[in-house]
């Protein structure tokens, strides 16, 4: 059974927009590349060939996947988002206790994660961490580099 994912509409648009450019643009390059090494003469020998043909299929492994990622993808409603407890789409503002520093994240989908954007994944160790937990909780969450203790600060959308 595939796996629902939970995305924004900027999100769920630049997955489309990713596909769209990798089934057009993306696919009439690789057929190009093709064309080019298949003039060159004897295939059997082609490295460049053989090289075409391995990126031509990964471009089509890469467009299955995003096809199943988006048929797999459910669009979510803001307005209906409890911000009294940290889920996807949250903002969170947590103090790293060990640090004393104060971060903040937006939880989303995998796919829409990016760390300098200030958005990480609830697949990921601390959005798993903070998952269901409320402004004023502390938790400790195992990351690869040991354990790290958070207070949750702020929640909003």
């Amino acid at each position: 059974m595939a796996k629902l994912s939970y995305y924004t509409q900027e999100g769920l648009d630049r997955l489309k927009d990713e596909l769209q450019f990798l089934k057009t643009k993306g696919r009439a390059d690789i057929a190009r590349q093709i064309a080019e090494a298949r003039d060159k003469g004897d295939l059997s020998e082609n490295a460049e060939y053989d090289a075409a043909k391995d990126a031509q299929g990964l471009l089509e492994l890469k467009i299955s996947k995003l096809e199943d990622i988006i048929s797999n993808a459910r669009l979510i409603d803001e307005n209906h988002i409890d911000a009294s407890k940290i889920s996807i789409l949250s903002k969170v503002q947590v103090k790293n206790l060990k640090m004393n520093k104060e971060f903040t994240y937006t939880l989303v989908a995998e796919e829409e994660a990016n760390l300098k954007e200030g958005k990480i994944s609830v697949q990921s160790p601390i959005g798993k961490g903070l998952l269901g937990k409320e402004v004023g909780d502390k938790v400790k969450i195992d990351v690869p580099a040991g354990q790290v203790e958070f207070e949750v600060l702020g929640i909003s959308r």
